[in-house]
This record gives C-alpha cells, structure tokens and sequence, in this order.
C-alpha cells in the first residue's frame, strides 16, 4: 500500500473535480479524500496498490473534461489505512 497527496492548481474549482475524484478513485478502490483549498487549488490524498494510486495521480493532472490543470504537486506520505474516499 502507498500514499500520495497530489496539489493540483489551475481552473479545478468549480468544475465537478472532487466529484469526478472521488467516482475515479473508487472505481480504483483507492481510499482517501479530496477538498478545495482555499488558495483555489484542490488538495487529495490517494491511498492503495501502488498501480491504481499511480493511475489516479496520472489522472489529476488532467482532471475532469471542464478543468485546466496548470501544475500538480505529489508528495509521498506514509500510508494511513484510510477507509473508503470522501469529498470534503
């Protein structure tokens, strides 16, 4: 199991991104969470198999069809064993 938290900056508030987030990641069966900063970036935290939380932080650097995702930020972190994934 491993953990991301992706920063990702850009158009990606207002835009069904933490929704999307969160349908993709359990799709995936990654646990974790997604909410809007206040600076207007979205913040995430991925935990699962390495192979499906690489697919979501591939994933946040597009974002869903109405984002524009200018940078994304990923940093390691320990694992938690977050269950389930919620928007917050």
């Amino acid at each position: 199991m491993i953990r991301r938290r992706v920063v990702v900056s850009g158009t990606v508030q207002g835009v069904f991104f933490r929704d999307t987030c969160r349908r993709t990641a359990e799709a995936r069966g990654v646990a974790g969470w997604v909410r809007n900063a206040p600076d207007g970036t979205v913040e995430a935290v991925f935990e699962g198999d390495p192979e499906s939380v690489d697919k979501l932080v591939e994933w946040a650097h597009q974002g869903p069809p109405a984002a524009v995702v200018d940078a994304v930020s990923v940093t390691e972190e320990e694992p938690q064993g977050l269950p389930g994934f919620d928007v917050r």
